[in-house]
C-alpha cells in the first residue's frame, strides 16, 4: 500500500505558471503538492539561451507575493516606453505611429513591465521550491488523477497516495486533465510560426520595446538587460526578438546560418540598434489560439495555458496565466482562512466568472488585431495607420490600453 499524504491543492505541472502559484499559496501557509512528468532542469549555471518573458506590471506583484521576485539571479529590464509602427518589409515605417510612455499610466504605474530571462525565473523557482515547509514537490513523477464529489486522490508512481481537495491543471495546451474531464476546446490555427531569439547590437535600447507590424506578422523587440554571457566578453545592449511570420517562410528563416538569419533580423528590426549580432539560441512554436469551454470541472481548476491560448501579438500570452494565478490563489487563500473548502463548486465556479471574460476578450481582441494587421491589404493599411495615430492622439484611450496591458485595469 502507498503511504496516504494530505494536502489543501496539488498543482500538476512546474512551469511559470503552476510553479509560481504552488510558491504563492505554500508562502500563504496551504499545504500544496506540485506534481511534474519531466525532471526540473538543473540550475547550475545553465547557459544564455535566449528566451526571455515580458513580465506585466501586475504579474510581477503575484511574483513579489510568492516571494520569487527577488530570487531571479539575473537583474530584470524594465520596459518604459512602448513604440507600436506599422510597415512592410524593407520599407521605412509609417510616419503614423503609437508612442506609449509609462509615465502616462499614472502616477501609480512604474514601467509597464519587465523582462526577465527565461533561465532566471526557472532557477528562481527551483531554489525557492526546497525552502518551502508547505510544499512538497514530485518530479519527474507520473500522477494518476481520481476526482471524487468529497476530495481528489492523486496516486504518484513510486510515491504517495495524495489526498487533496483541489486539483490544478498547468500542464500546458495539450492537458492531459483536461481531456480526461472531457472540457471541449475550439483550436483557431494562424498558419504562422513565432521565432523567438536573442541580438546583441551596438546602440543601448534605452528600455524601448518595439512593436512593428508586418504583412506576415508582427516582429517584436523587447529590451533585456546586459548579459555577462550572452558572448564572450559579455553584451551591454541585448534584446530579445518576437518575430511571427507565415510558416513556409519561417522554415525557410530557420534554415540560414546566423550571419543571414541575422540580415532578415535586422530588415525588420531597422537601424536604429546599428550593427546586430545573434545570441544565444533560436526557437520557434507553430502559432494557434485555443478557446476552452469551460475551466473547471469536479475538484478541477485549469490555469495557465491548460485554459485558454491566444495570438501572442501583445504578448500577454503568460500575463494571462499569471493572472489565473493571482485570482485562484486569492480565492484559494480566503477559503483557507474561513476553514471553507477549496475545491467547492461555488469556489470553483467564482473563478471561472472571475478569469474567463477577462481571456475571452483578450482573445478576440489578439485576433482582431493580427487579422487586421497581418496583411498587405491598402485600404486596411491606411485604415489601421489612422487608428494607430488617433489612439495616440487621445491620452484618456491611450492610457486605458496601457493600464489594461500593465494588468492593472479589469
Amino acid at each position: 500500500m502507498a503511504q496516504r499524504m494530505d494536502a489543501e491543492v496539488c498543482v500538476v505541472g512546474a512551469g511559470p505558471v503552476g510553479g509560481t502559484l504552488a510558491c504563492r499559496l505554500a508562502a500563504a501557509g496551504i499545504a500544496t503538492v506540485l506534481v511534474d512528468r519531466a525532471a526540473l532542469p538543473p540550475m547550475e549555471h545553465p547557459a544564455f539561451d535566449g528566451r526571455a518573458f515580458a513580465i506585466a506590471a501586475g504579474s510581477r506583484t503575484l511574483l513579489a507575493d510568492a516571494g520569487v521576485w527577488h530570487r531571479l539571479a539575473v537583474p530584470p529590464n524594465p520596459i518604459l516606453d512602448i513604440r507600436v509602427s506599422d510597415g512592410r518589409l524593407g520599407r521605412r515605417p509609417s510616419r503614423l505611429h503609437l508612442h506609449f510612455d509609462h509615465h502616462e499610466a499614472g502616477a501609480d504605474a512604474g514601467p509597464f513591465g519587465w523582462m526577465v530571462e527565461a533561465r532566471s525565473l526557472r532557477m528562481a523557482l527551483n531554489g525557492y521550491f526546497a525552502e518551502l515547509p508547505a510544499l512538497r514537490v514530485f518530479a519527474p513523477a507520473a500522477a494518476a488523477v481520481e476526482r471524487r464529489a468529497d476530495r481528489a486522490v492523486v496516486r504518484i508512481a513510486g510515491g504517495p497516495e495524495l489526498h487533496c481537495r483541489l486539483v490544478v491543471a498547468a500542464e500546458g495546451r495539450h492537458s492531459p486533465l483536461r481531456e480526461a474531464a472531457d472540457i471541449p476546446v475550439t483550436r483557431l490555427p494562424y498558419g504562422q510560426t513565432g521565432i523567438v531569439c536573442a541580438v546583441s547590437h551596438e546602440h543601448p535600447h534605452h528600455d524601448l520595446a518595439l512593436e512593428h507590424f508586418l504583412p506576415s506578422g508582427p516582429f517584436a523587440a523587447l529590451p533585456m538587460g546586459p548579459s555577462l554571457d550572452a558572448e564572450l566578453g559579455g553584451a551591454p545592449n541585448v534584446s530579445a526578438i518576437v518575430w511571427t511570420e507565415r510558416t513556409p517562410i519561417a522554415r525557410q528563416m530557420l534554415r540560414l546560418d546566423n550571419a543571414r538569419f541575422g540580415q532578415e533580423v535586422g530588415r525588420r528590426l531597422g537601424d536604429h540598434l546599428g550593427a546586430l549580432r545573434m545570441v544565444g539560441r533560436r526557437w520557434s512554436y507553430p502559432l494557434s489560439a485555443m478557446l476552452v469551454h469551460r475551466y473547471v470541472a469536479t475538484r478541477l481548476a485549469l490555469a495557465g495555458d491548460a485554459a485558454h491560448g491566444i495570438h501572442p501579438i501583445a504578448g500577454q500570452g503568460l500575463n494571462l496565466g499569471f493572472r489565473d494565478a493571482i485570482a485562484l490563489a486569492d480565492l484559494v487563500t480566503a477559503a483557507a482562512a474561513t476553514g471553507a473548502d477549496p475545491g467547492a463548486p461555488a469556489l470553483l465556479a467564482r473563478y471561472q466568472r472571475r478569469r474567463r471574460p477577462d481571456n475571452l476578450l483578450m482573445l478576440a481582441m489578439t485576433d482582431g488585431l493580427d487579422r487586421l494587421f497581418s496583411n498587405d491589404n491598402r485600404l486596411l493599411r491606411l485604415a489601421r495607420d489612422i487608428g494607430i495615430a488617433a489612439v495616440d492622439r487621445t491620452p484618456p484611450l491611450k492610457r486605458l490600453f496601457m493600464r489594461r496591458a500593465m494588468g492593472l485595469t479589469a
